[in-house]
């Protein structure tokens, strides 16, 4: 195994993390100072999982591969205060999560530390402070809730697996532009004719840290596995191999798929969270696996 000096750090917002929808609703019925007792009077009570819950416990699992190093680092990055905070640093030591570094940013958004921390993507709850933290460069993605029963088991299974969309998430919206204002034909053909490699996405730098990683290992042993879950088709296919290639990044799997609905390959790559740009393709895919809009692009305008 090669030793590396990088880390790769994941922030993650303390309603993706647990579940704190009783403590929501007391705050939009009955306001700040409510919800603060509300927190106070039960900072005691172990929260329960919220929906990014497994992949955190997932990721920080991948420090075990690692002697002498934290290789991965998790950050709580909150609007709490410090005091409506404590329940939930009791929480993440009650279910053992190796989480020591956060921001309470008392009912602010803590978008303005992503850089600061050296986060590399952001995980929340709030469409606001993922747009905040795209704008500031840095890969970000709602976590949408959905009424699926607990995903504990997906804990069970060793490999990470994280499936992307292509444009307006690994690559930018460029082409999607061209597909929206002129339509298919006049897409394939600049696709077709296209010499230059894609400009990159906001996710561009959390897959190059994330390929960090996986060159620490073999490819068949390798403890994160990733997909490329994408709309395209030939011959648009080729311009995406061509610009990985030039960007030196591996992806494990490439499902071209035309248009064809993703969930059930998803389902099949068992992945364990899915970003996409498009609003409806994860909240179809939310009912079986932890999914992320990314809302960045031409069709997350107005």
């Amino acid at each position: 195994m090669n030793k590396s000096i990088s880390k790769l750090i994941i922030g993650i917002s303390s309603r993706a993390l647990f579940n704190l929808d009783a403590s929501h609703d007391i705050y939009k019925k009955s306001g700040v100072e409510s919800y603060k007792q509300y927190q106070i009077e039960n900072e005691e009570n172990i929260l329960e999982p919220g929906e990014a819950f497994p992949l955190v416990k997932k990721i920080l699992n991948l420090n075990k591969f690692y002697d002498d190093e934290k290789r991965i680092e998790v950050i709580l990055l909150s609007r709490n205060s410090s005091d409506t905070g404590l329940r939930i640093r009791n929480s993440i030591e009650a279910h053992n999560l190796d989480i020591s570094r956060a921001a309470f940013c008392g009912g602010e958004s803590p978008h303005r530390y992503v850089k600061d921390f050296g986060v590399h993507l952001f995980l929340s709850s709030s469409i606001e402070d993922v747009k905040l933290a795209i704008d500031s460069e840095v890969a970000a993605a709602t976590i949408i809730s959905s009424d699926s029963k607990s995903r504990d088991s997906d804990i069970t299974k060793e490999q990470l697996r994280i499936a992307f969309d292509g444009d307006a998430v690994i690559f930018s919206d460029e082409s999607e532009k061209i597909y929206q204002e002129k339509g298919l034909n006049a897409f394939m053909d600049n696709e077709k004719n296209a010499k230059s490699p894609l400009k990159a996405g906001p996710f561009k730098n959390f897959l190059l840290e994330l390929n960090k990683i996986q060159n620490d290992f073999d490819q068949d042993n390798c403890p994160i596995r990733t997909a490329l879950v994408t709309a395209r088709s030939a011959p648009s296919d080729k311009r995406v191999i061509k610009t990985l290639r030039e960007w030196g990044v591996r992806i494990d799997e490439s499902l071209f798929l035309g248009g064809m609905p993703k969930k059930d390959f998803l389902k099949s790559f068992d992945a364990d969270i899915f970003f996409d740009d498009q609003k409806n393709n994860i909240l179809e895919a939310s009912s079986e696996l932890t999914s992320g809009h990314v809302p960045y692009g031409i069709k997350n305008k107005g």
